[in-house]
């Protein structure tokens, strides 16, 4: 059984109130640490707001308003993946997933061009994705679907791609670049803002298929886009600490936010991810102050909707 650190006190404190607006939980179709409802119990016991069910494969509105029914003063929030299993750009999902209560509409994550072109380029040593695995699987099944396009030739956006914002801005939907690559997430970005779009993620931009340099963290910030720090990324090895930290410190705490990630049997318990993070932040010379920003401030301003989704009941 594998040993993980534990959180300071101090660490709980500053990220109290916070969402971890990305985790991975059961029930999934591939093997999780933690069920969405033991999690909310966790969550509460530690004094954090909420967070936003991931799923690869569906949508989670559903799932996340029987947690806060079951768990009352948890605020667990549905998403959306726009992968091969729902339709890939599919307007319709996106739609649905508004009426649902979801919070966040992430663009293809391992059903992107970039993702699928990009899985052998984990640096070594370091913890392969989960849904890797299954793709392997089957893929040896036969069951093999083209990658969901975002782009056309030219690198514009496809028409379904501006249908998507269009029902995202109008839902005031969170929008999550998933795995594009770099140039699609600079061209994502522009669009979304001129859509109307008021809460854009940039996924974890330090991962291996993404890499976006600080010049382009900064050109998308400007925008108004958010740079996800994702705590598997340095824990797993897939980059080294310092580099998140020249990230922060160069693009800024007030265009990051802090996730986890968290949710594989191997890795340490979800509801210790944000907690984990800050005491590693800290030890490396973010101050406490960008830290509870980046946790707990932005966090909440993501996820609390200036007007509610057509049809959620909250």
């Amino acid at each position: 059984m594998e040993t993980h650190p534990t959180p300071s006190a101090r660490a709980r404190e500053i990220v109290a109130g916070a969402y971890d607006t990305h985790v991975h939980v059961a029930p999934d179709v591939v093997p999780r640490v933690i069920d969405d409802l033991t999690l909310a119990y966790r969550f509460l016991a530690v004094g954090m707001k909420g967070f936003v069910l991931k799923s690869h494969y569906v949508q989670t509105g559903e799932r996340a308003a029987v947690v806060r029914r079951a768990v009352p003063g948890v605020d667990a929030l549905g998403a959306l993946c726009l992968n091969v299993p729902v339709g890939g750009l599919n307007p319709v999902a996106v739609e649905i997933a508004a009426r649902s209560g979801a919070r966040i509409v992430w663009f293809p994550t391992m059903d992107s061009v970039n993702q699928r072109a990009t899985v052998g380029e984990i640096p070594a040593g370091a913890k392969p994705p989960m849904w890797l695995a299954l793709m392997e699987e089957l893929k040896a099944e036969g069951i093999d679907p083209d990658p969901v396009l975002v782009v056309d030739d030219r690198g514009d956006l496809l028409p379904a791609a501006h249908d998507v914002l269009t029902l995202i801005a109008k839902h005031d939907l969170t929008l999550a670049t998933g795995h594009l690559s770099a140039s699609e997430i600079m061209t994502l970005v522009p669009a979304a803002a001129a859509a109307g779009v008021r809460r854009i993620i940039v996924t974890h931009p330090e991962f291996p298929s993404q890499r976006l340099a600080v010049e382009q963290q900064l050109e998308l910030a400007a925008h108004g886009a958010l740079m996800e720090r994702c705590y598997t990324t340095p824990a797993t090895g897939k980059i080294p600490w310092d580099e998140m930290i020249e990230h922060i410190v160069a693009v800024g705490a007030e265009h990051s936010i802090l996730s986890s990630d968290l949710g594989q049997p191997t890795n340490p318990p979800v509801e210790d991810g944000l907690a984990l993070m800050a005491d590693d932040l800290i030890a490396r010379g973010i101050s406490e102050d960008d830290v509870h920003t980046m946790a707990v401030t932005n966090s909440v301003r993501l996820m609390t909707p200036s007007t509610a989704p057509v049809g959620a009941v909250r």
